[in-house]
C-alpha cells in the first residue's frame, strides 16, 4: 500500500523529516540527488530546495512544477524499508555459459 506524505519539515542542509499517513516518520537526505543532474540541478540552489510542498492530492513532495518524488521512494528512504516489488529494477537472468566439446 502506498503511504502518502502528510507532513514535511526542513531539517537543515538537504534533509527533510517526513511523516506518512501510517504514522511512520524519518529523515531523508536529498544531497544524493545533487549528482543526478537533469531537473535535480535546481537543488544546488538551497533556497529553491527549501521551497518544497506536499501535493495534497497525490501525497508527493514537490518543488515548483518540475520536480516531484514518489511517496514509495520517500517512504523506503525515510524508514529503511524496501521499495515495492513493482518499483525494483528487473533482475537480469544469469547468462547461459558456453558448452565446449572438449
Amino acid at each position: 500500500m502506498i503511504q502518502d506524505v502528510i507532513s514535511a519539515k526542513y531539517q537543515g542542509d538537504y534533509k527533510i523529516e517526513l511523516t506518512f499517513e501510517d504514522g511512520a516518520t524519518g529523515v531523508v537526505d536529498f544531497a544524493k540527488y545533487l549528482s543526478k543532474g537533469g531537473v535535480f540541478e535546481r537543488f544546488k540552489d538551497l533556497e529553491f530546495f527549501k521551497n518544497f510542498r506536499i501535493h495534497e492530492e497525490l501525497g508527493v513532495l514537490t518543488w515548483g512544477d518540475a520536480i516531484d518524488i514518489a511517496p514509495e521512494t520517500l517512504y523506503a528512504e525515510a524508514t529503511g524499508s524496501a521499495l515495492p516489488d513493482w518499483m525494483e529494477p528487473p533482475k537480469t537472468p544469469p547468462r547461459a555459459g558456453k558448452v565446449s566439446d572438449g
